[in-house]
């Protein structure tokens, strides 16, 4: 199986020509966001860039982490900013009202640097470091099997814990998201500019890229996998990856974050705004706008 240097790794990132475009701003040296946004209302505050997107199954209620901080989605398309305005890079929901993130402080709190692994304990109202704050910022947080996997956009490797507070580096590659098996702890896929990259001894090792270049992955419980490329074409696949079907096209231009809630539900953001899908990915109806922001 091929394993790249750091050096390689570092190339390798800078080089995600397909896939970087989906980041705007969003590169792994980038700071908390800065510039002027479009003003909040009272229903609907702001959001210029999403990189997270989940259902708490304590109220149903679909939850956004955005460089602006976490939106709460009602059914009636209402929406309001629920805690900090900190720029969530990685975020993802792992139980009621409990959710894992990662990113950047608030701009306007003083604040610098990385804030590492972070949980909310109530629905992202507030949040406490668990570990690697000041020094690392996950762009892609995966639970599993009872463990984070977090690919670390700051040293360009992939990092596992059970624990959440320790940590054991893995692979180093190139990527812009993960997912992992929900039958296998062993098989992480990673998207490269090379197509999705394997491993199947838990991402110490990951096999070259290959076939379709997708922008995003997310393979829920019991469902099958579904990726989103940077046109914003969705694939499924039934064989954890092997071959890809044409699933749909998700409006709105290039993806930001993609979330199956299982093989018939899918959440999607895009330029565009946040769309969901309750027939595996044929159509999609408009969940949350997104207006541009000055500096993205």
């Amino acid at each position: 199986m091929k394993i790249r240097s750091r050096a390689a790794a570092v190339v390798s990132a800078a080089a995600l020509t397909a896939l970087t475009a989906v980041l705007s701003a969003c590169s792994p040296t980038a700071g908390p966001p800065s510039g002027p946004a479009a003003a909040d209302h009272p229903d609907r505050p702001a959001v210029s860039h999403v990189h997270g997107l989940g259902i708490d199954p304590a109220d149903r209620r679909l939850y956004v982490a955005t460089h602006q901080g976490v939106i709460a989605v009602a059914d009636d398309g209402t929406a309001r900013r629920v805690g900090d305005k900190a720029d969530y890079m990685g975020f993802t929901v792992i139980g009621p009202k409990t959710f894992l993130g990662s990113g950047h402080p608030d701009g306007d709190s003083g604040a610098h640097g990385n804030l590492g692994l972070i949980r909310s304990t109530d629905a992202g109202r507030s949040w406490k470091t668990l570990s690697l704050g000041g020094t690392t910022d996950f762009h892609s947080l995966e639970y599993a099997h009872g463990t984070v996997y977090g690919y670390d956009s700051t040293r360009g490797v992939l990092r596992v814990s059970t624990d959440r507070t320790t940590w054991d580096d893995r692979a180093e590659l190139g990527a812009l998201d993960i997912a992992v098996s929900p039958r296998d702890r062993d098989v992480v896929l990673a998207t490269t500019e090379d197509g999705v990259a394997r491993s199947t001894d838990g991402g110490r090792t990951f096999g070259a890229g290959s076939g379709e270049v997708l922008a995003y992955l997310s393979w829920p419980t019991g469902g099958a996998l579904y990726g989103v490329a940077p046109d914003g074409g969705l694939r499924r696949s039934g064989d954890g990856g092997a071959t890809w079907q044409k699933a749909g096209t998700v409006p709105g231009g290039r993806p930001q974050a993609l979330t199956a809630v299982d093989a018939r539900r899918v959440l999607a953001a895009t330029e565009g705004g946040v769309y969901e899908s309750r027939d595996g990915g044929r159509t999609f109806a408009e969940r949350l706008p997104l207006a541009p922001a000055a500096g993205h």
